[in-house]
């Protein structure tokens, strides 16, 4: 009984992937043959990482987000200080909103409805793909690779490293996560704090992409309008375009949503689409059958194959 986590989530995490586990499901391919996938998550202008006055601002209750938080999550809030190595109620108050501060607004943001928990969640598809080794196998924790040479690097994804079969430049193929952020050119514009923090997102995942509309002016009360697509750039340390589609027209001609979706989908790659809501979260362990899933799109069911899967979603909505 002294193995059986005290949170109540990670129990039922790992009752729920045990019990995954008896499913008749396909067999898992190799990395390299695995089915390339993308993930597409549609954003307009929702909260993104929690700044410092959001978490410390009190609401007509007199509760604030933070305060919220750790009542809610009270032993990963006791965790959280053991990593950060605070100890007293003294150095609590002095280093969280100081030297602690990055480390206190993602650890609340990974626990609110941001996209910056959607972004971790989803992520794990490509973590998953560079735990893994050529036969599929988990590289464990014996391993002599340093965490640091774990990491999906810009130097791991050279051609003349992905020619040799690396793991780690394979899963940035297999894997690409594209955020259609609607309005990011012009919160650009205006300088809005959201895009430096979506532009930390794309810093800190290197297989993250990130999708807008671009308006630029040519005339007297007339516009073009762009898809573009962009990425952080590990070597130039700073955003940089991949491509600029021009579009017939103004984008909004039906629903805001699916016409986010619809123009960010020509900037998805490989062979199946999972489409992601921003107030739905993941696991690793979920990631490690995504293997498995994509094999469904090969097997007939009756005289065709599936074209569309569905699959539990772990939604992070709170009233």
């Amino acid at each position: 009984m002294s193995n059986i986590p005290r949170n109540l989530e990670a129990r039922r995490r790992l009752a729920f992937f045990s019990n995954s586990l008896f499913m008749n499901m396909p067999h898992a391919p190799q990395v390299e043959k695995m089915m390339a996938f993308s993930v597409l998550t549609p954003y307009y202008n929702e909260e993104v990482l929690y700044n410092k006055e959001q978490l410390r601002t009190e609401n007509e209750d007199g509760i604030s987000t933070l305060y919220y938080l750790q009542t809610i999550y009270v032993d990963e809030w006791e965790n959280f200080l053991q990593r950060m190595r605070i100890e007293r109620m003294f150095d609590e108050k002095k280093e969280l909103w100081t030297t602690k501060l990055r480390d206190l607004r993602l650890w609340a943001s990974y626990r609110g409805q941001t996209l910056t928990r959607t972004v971790r969640g989803m992520i794990e598809g490509s973590v998953e793909l560079g735990f893994m080794r050529h036969d599929g196998s988990i590289d464990g924790l014996s391993s002599e690779r340093s965490p640091s040479s774990r990491r999906l690097s810009r130097a791991d994804s050279s051609v003349s490293v992905l020619f040799k079969g690396h793991v780690y430049g394979t899963a940035l193929i297999k894997f690409t996560y594209v955020v259609a952020c609607q309005i990011y050119g012009t919160q650009k514009a205006k300088k809005d704090p959201h895009t430096e923090e979506i532009l930390y997102l794309m810093k800190n995942n290197e297989a993250l992409r990130v999708t807008y509309i671009d308006e630029v002016p040519t005339g007297r009360d007339e516009k073009d309008y762009y898809s573009v697509l962009v990425k952080y750039d590990q070597k130039l340390k700073r955003e940089v375009e991949i491509y600029r589609v021009k579009l017939p027209g103004a984008l909004k001609l039906g629903e805001g949503k699916p016409e986010n979706q619809n123009h960010a989908f020509i900037f998805t790659r490989g062979d199946a689409v999972q489409t992601i809501d921003m107030n739905q979260d993941n696991y690793f362990e979920e990631e490690l059958k995504m293997r498995n899933l994509l094999q469904e799109f090969k097997h007939y069911y009756g005289i065709r194959k599936p074209t569309i899967l569905g699959v539990r979603e772990h939604v992070t909505t709170r009233a």
